[in-house]
């Protein structure tokens, strides 16, 4: 089949993109590359003018105060519309989001209308903010989400990027795509939870994941353990790092000698990827009942991830040994779950093989990949 990915923010497309590949697809992945994280696409829109320019960046930014406006996203528009002339005759596109081009949501329509109209088939992933997620968390549905700090504040300046989705143009742009769109597909429990009730919503796939060829199981053997925070600034309250940090912080000080914490931002996905290598347990996030595409990349390094573990996921998955730490918003509680694996480094040792096996059966992306071809088939 002749396959178009439309976005990425995780590297969920590039991983899917290399498995329909290995099995014979032709595939193209347009977006901008999600700024500084960098992710490889075929057919870029980034917006180079309004970013790489310390004149025009510090023009962007004076706009974006007065009129609420990222000037930036003209420019994506602007460089995608030049590209559709490339982007028909597709047997299958997929968007990775309800904006998925990334430019203004009056802008966006018109643009992915004829995506629709020059292509056989559109679908939508279910596996980041969209309208039926955010309006579900906003309703109270869930235990704990991306926006319970927005709830316990009720301080919208840090949430913009997620309840922009619920009302206005985002909404309209949200409405006109799930109208047109042959099926959503869900690719972790935060987003099944959310979708469930709506039509078009097929089954749950997880997100596909290329695994490291070779594996070695952690072993501490007397020294320190490693412990790796990466932190995105943009995402700081989101995923909840200050609850990292502050467990962190406690856990170096009572035990200076048998820990060593690393705490790094903002770096780019080929640089933060390689620190993978030096640790052996990683901090992802707080709010989830799943893992994103951070926490099973060092899943599948065989690492020992702090993240979304809740019952519902473990349900799902029919796991019975633990594959992953469940990071709840709660300090103390992630100081104990830290410091009973400083002080047991053979758990340490355990989880990282269970993390590999989950990740070999349940994300292997050529699987993955075959999965995402029966689902678009499928009538």
């Amino acid at each position: 089949m002749k396959i178009l990915l439309i976005g990425e923010y995780s590297n969920l497309h590039n991983s899917l993109k290399k498995g329909l590949v290995a099995l014979g697809h032709q595939v193209t992945l347009v977006g901008t590359g999600d700024m500084f994280k960098n992710y490889p696409v075929d057919l870029s829109v980034r917006p180079t003018i309004f970013s790489d320019k310390k004149f025009a960046l510090l023009l962007r930014k004076i706009l974006l105060r007065i009129s609420k406006k990222d000037i930036a996203q003209w420019e994506i528009g602007y460089k995608f519309k030049k590209l559709l002339p490339n982007l028909k005759d597709f047997d299958v596109v997929q968007l990775i989001n309800s904006h998925s081009i990334g430019t203004f949501p009056k802008t966006e329509i018109p643009l992915i209308n004829t995506i629709f109209k020059q292509n056989k088939k559109v679908v939508l992933l279910a596996c980041g903010d969209d309208y039926p997620v955010i309006q579900h968390y906003l309703d109270g549905n869930e235990r704990y989400h991306v926006l319970t700090p927005y709830l316990e504040s009720n301080n919208a300046s840090n949430f913009n990027y997620a309840l922009k989705y619920v009302d206005g143009p985002y909404k309209e742009l949200f409405d006109f795509i799930y109208k047109n769109v042959a099926k959503i597909i869900p690719t972790d429990i935060d987003y099944k939870l959310p979708w469930a009730g709506w039509d078009k919503v097929a089954n749950m796939i997880p997100s596909p994941m290329v695994l490291p060829s070779e594996f070695h199981p952690i072993k501490i053997n007397n020294r320190k353990v490693v412990v790796l925070l990466g932190i995105n600034s943009m995402n700081y309250v989101k995923k909840g790092y200050k609850f990292f940090e502050e467990a962190l912080v406690k856990l170096k000080n009572n035990y200076p000698n048998k820990v060593e914490i690393k705490i790094i931002r903002d770096l780019p996905y080929k640089e933060y990827s390689k620190l993978f290598d030096s640790c052996d347990i990683l901090m992802d996030m707080v709010y989830a009942y799943d893992q994103g595409s951070n926490a099973l990349e060092a899943m599948a390094h065989g690492k020992v991830v702090f993240t979304g573990a809740e019952k519902e996921f473990y349900e799902h998955h029919h796991l019975t040994k633990p594959v992953n730490i469940n990071a709840l918003p709660n300090v103390e509680s992630i100081y104990k779950d830290l410091e009973q694996l400083i002080l047991h480094p053979e758990q340490i040792e355990e989880i990282s093989i269970n993390a590999r096996e989950f990740m070999e059966k349940e994300h292997d992306y050529i699987k993955i990949a075959q999965k995402f071809v029966d689902t678009w088939t499928a009538e």
